[in-house]
């Protein structure tokens, strides 16, 4: 008898690994192009050839800024650190966390085809050196946590927590996708008090705007797996909800949109214009109709498709960012 023919995946994940590369880098990313050979495999590691992660833990820091300005109408010249301290935190922090990821995955991932070829199943690195490499870029974070101020600094601390707490998710709950929003949100808290000094009411909603939305995008990113988490026993919202999923997705939505709304009326209302306040308005609404937009095109069965429509909410942050940053300038 002949062999079954390869899947697609189990072809790109078969040719990633001989090559280095992971099967789902960006295409041409510049670590396979123009990184040092040696530094490769930690790049990948920290998931720098695909840096859609990067964004989507980056935006709602920059969410909690623009709406803490906005809440107490105060911009600084050290705001435009607390922008580029978050870019580079982002940049190390979810390099790190990657790398814990991997670390306490690499049994999952050697039996899944879409993550073989990552740098720790494939032999590339080992858990000792990623444990290293993780340090490092946990301590290079953390000595930019030490340039804000003290409130902010445990806030960043805290965030630990959930950080450490997420790869664990998927075996206890079948909610994991939760874990990872409580996460990768965090930032809005926490850059929300980098410049005001303390927790207020519009934060938090934001953040649970974000919960929100982490499990729309990351909802669709899970299916991709399905069949793989299901025979190696690994818990998904996608698994979950299966074929509702689309009907779940537009809960998300709708809850990210109606959050985000709120936040943006509880930070406009002490003292930004009405003008000021329908602009910010605008921008959970645009970012809705991105949303939306996505919805439509969602296909559960299409892997590549599930792909790209996760990889498409950079543009679904960037644009509630847009409106806010302009409605400080009304």
């Amino acid at each position: 008898m002949q062999d079954n023919p390869a899947t697609p995946e189990a072809e790109a994940a078969e040719s990633a690994t001989a090559q280095g590369s992971v099967a789902d880098a960006v295409s041409g990313n510049w670590v396979d192009q123009w990184a040092p050979a040696w530094t490769r495999p930690y790049l990948r590691l920290s998931r720098a050839d695909r840096p859609i992660g990067t964004w989507l833990l980056l935006i709602p820091c920059w969410w909690g800024l623009a709406l803490a300005i906005l809440y107490d109408q105060s911009p600084r010249w050290h705001d435009l650190w607390l922008v580029v301290a978050c870019a580079l935190g982002a940049f190390l922090m979810r390099g790190a966390g990657c790398t814990w990821n991997d670390i306490t995955d690499r049994d999952i991932d050697g039996s899944v085809e879409r993550t073989r070829s990552r740098p720790i199943p494939s032999r590339q690195v080992s858990v000792r050196g990623a444990m290293v490499w993780m340090c490092i870029q946990a301590l290079l974070a953390f000595a930019i946590l030490l340039t804000f101020n003290a409130a902010a600094i445990r806030m960043g601390v805290l965030a630990l927590v959930p950080v450490a707490i997420y790869p664990f998710a998927k075996r206890f709950t079948w909610w994991p996708q939760v874990f990872l929003g409580l996460a990768f949100n965090w930032g809005a808290l926490m850059i929300w008090v980098a410049h005001t000094g303390s927790l207020a009411a519009p934060a938090v909603v934001l953040y649970l705007a974000g919960i929100a939305w982490t499990l729309f995008y990351d909802t669709i990113y899970a299916h991709q797996d399905t069949e793989d988490d299901a025979l190696i026993g690994v818990k998904s919202t996608a698994r979950l909800f299966a074929e509702k999923s689309p009907q779940w997705l537009r809960r998300f939505l709708m809850a990210t949109v109606g959050l985000m709304g709120i936040a943006v009326i509880f930070a406009g209302l002490p003292q930004a214009s009405v003008l000021a306040l329908v602009v910010a308005l605008a921008g959970p609404w645009a970012m809705g109709w991105h949303m939306a937009w996505q919805l439509r095109g969602f296909d559960a069965s299409d892997a590549g498709k599930c792909l790209q429509l996760f990889r498409a909410n950079r543009d679904t942050g960037m644009i509630p960012l847009l409106f806010f940053g302009a409605s400080l300038l009304v």
